[in-house]
């Protein structure tokens, strides 16, 4: 890599001038020569000073950045045992090398998940052995420049923290872990990503990731109710901020704002409307998503989810229930009992948060809601497990709920369904291309890249089954697709939610 200065690294990204081309779709996953260098010129605007100083971090790159750098990722290693762990039992057998869909469609070998985990290796070996203090590159350390700092800004950007990796290692090293930590590294020394660091300072400030204050959030709710009525004929309400409610709802912004994640929303509406149950939205909770995550600090992703726990309190619900959202369902099972339990004030029997994927469910298999699958007769369906909901959380109380639920629930309201070739799908599950704070404009190559495995398999199925929709329950996993299919020549509208689905089969006013 050419010698890089100070002032250039911490420069945005510059812009494309020739519009992105996707990969050819031929249905098949290649795994590629390696092409050294080849997606090093890919990197995120870099945060401008304010928004880096409204989260506590430093606005631009220190100038003692090498010490304070090294300073962090030893107190990372202190407190995160897993890491050291991680630097340590990696013997390279290589078992990781082409399960990313980042290097499968890039070829770059620091794309590798171990190659991008010997970005952070090296940079171990060299501060923290004693056989990379003493030998140095014959050990596999290097010192720690601007030029490794700017691969690191490019490569650990070029990661989605899927865990694809962590599933085929045999040791289980978990590469998102390290990919973290790298990123809360750089934001402590002044070098953060614009688009996380951006969202970060809106929900803090407003409240949400889209920056919608409650007035904006009350006119979308209530745009919604007289899209519904107009539908159906039936005053289907979306309540907001409703007192000792049996159910407060929290999903992604998205939901409020934008197509397809507003025809889930519908969905949630109608299921709540036709099955009686009191429920609200909170101004406060008015974002299930936690950007904290993706930068791998604790501090940030607790300040977050603090709004849930106020909402618990203000409004008083019995149940908790979380909208279509991957990493916001992975950060709620996995996390939100520590940063913001325990859950004492709800329901003895529901004392853990729900995904809205098993509550619907639920009512369907009770007899609670009447479905006519007939309405998706004009879809044939295929479902793509969200990386953070199949590698990283559960649903309901069986094993391997994180599968089945969803593709219990699709085909109780559509009559076809098709499954993507097994390599591809549950536990073995490729990204989007856009998770883990990648879902920004001047990466879209990336995106577009990262995208090329999920698109193989579902050009296969299109191509011999007719699938013309493709189901998703993560508000990431909508936008990146409804934003890369156009690229590979796919209608947008192949991209939906589950609940898009189940509130076209509802059947309104009906009774069992």
């Amino acid at each position: 890599m050419a010698e890089i200065t100070k002032e250039e690294l911490m420069t945005s990204a510059p812009k494309k001038k020739e519009p992105d081309k996707a990969p050819k779709l031929t249905g098949k996953i290649v795994k590629p020569k390696i092409v050294r260098g080849a997606a090093g010129h890919n990197k995120p605007y870099t945060a401008k000073p304010e928004l880096m100083e409204k989260l506590g971090f430093p606005g631009q790159l220190v100038d003692n950045w090498q010490e304070a750098a090294i300073r962090k990722m030893g107190e990372l290693l202190e407190k995160y045992k897993s890491l050291q762990v991680y630097m340590d039992i990696c013997v390279r057998c290589g078992a990781c090398t082409d399960k990313c869909q980042y290097f499968l469609s890039t070829k770059d070998p620091n794309n590798m998940p171990v190659g991008r985990a010997e970005l952070f290796r090296k940079v171990y070996r060299r501060y923290f052995t004693r056989e990379g203090k003493i030998l140095g590159k014959i050990a596999g350390a290097v010192d720690f420049d601007l030029e490794l700092l700017a691969e690191w800004y490019s490569y650990f950007h070029q990661c989605s923290q899927c865990r694809r990796c962590s599933v085929f290692c045999p040791y289980g090293i978990d590469t998102a872990e390290i990919s973290m930590a790298a990123r809360e590294i750089m934001d402590s020394i002044g070098l953060g990503e614009k688009y996380v660091v951006e969202v970060l300072g809106k929900v803090h400030d407003i409240g949400n990731n889209l920056g919608m204050n409650p007035k904006a959030l009350e006119n979308a709710l209530e745009f919604v109710e007289e899209e519904i009525e107009e539908e159906t004929g039936i005053p289907v309400k979306l309540p907001l901020d409703v007192e000792d409610a049996e159910v407060l709802l929290v999903t992604p912004s998205a939901d409020f704002f934008a197509s397809p994640h507003m025809e889930s929303l519908v969905g949630y509406a109608k299921v709540f409307h036709q099955a009686g149950i009191n429920w609200t939205f909170s101004t406060k909770a008015s974002e299930a998503g936690n950007f904290g995550m993706f930068i791998g600090n604790y501090g940030q992703m607790k300040k977050v989810a603090s709004r849930i726990n106020d909402a618990i309190h203000e409004l008083r619900p019995k149940r908790l229930v979380v909208g279509e959202c991957g990493h916001a369902w992975r950060v709620a099972y996995q996390f939100w009992n520590t940063l913001i339990g325990p859950f004492d004030t709800l329901n003895p029997k529901y004392p853990r948060p729900q995904h809205i994927v098993e509550f619907t469910l639920d009512l369907i298999n009770r007899g609670a809601l009447v479905i006519d699958k007939s309405a998706n007769d004009e879809f044939t369906v295929t479902f793509h497990d969200s990386c953070n909901v199949a590698r990283a959380t559960r649903m309901g109380d069986k094993p391997g709920g994180q599968f089945e639920l969803p593709r219990e629930l699709i085909k109780a309201v559509a009559n076809n369904y098709v499954e993507m070739d097994a390599e591809t799908i549950k536990a073995k599950t490729f990204c989007c291309g856009g998770g883990g704070g990648l879902l920004t404009d001047e990466i879209m190559e990336v995106r577009i890249n990262g995208a090329m495995p999920r698109m193989q398999a579902l050009h296969n199925v299109m191509e011999t089954h007719g699938v013309n929709f493709m189901a998703l329950i993560c508000a990431i996993c909508k936008a990146q697709f409804t934003a890369v299919f156009p690229k590979y020549g796919v209608p947008r509208e192949v991209a939906g939610g589950i609940h898009q689905l189940v509130g076209r089969a509802l059947v309104l006013g009906a009774k069992e």
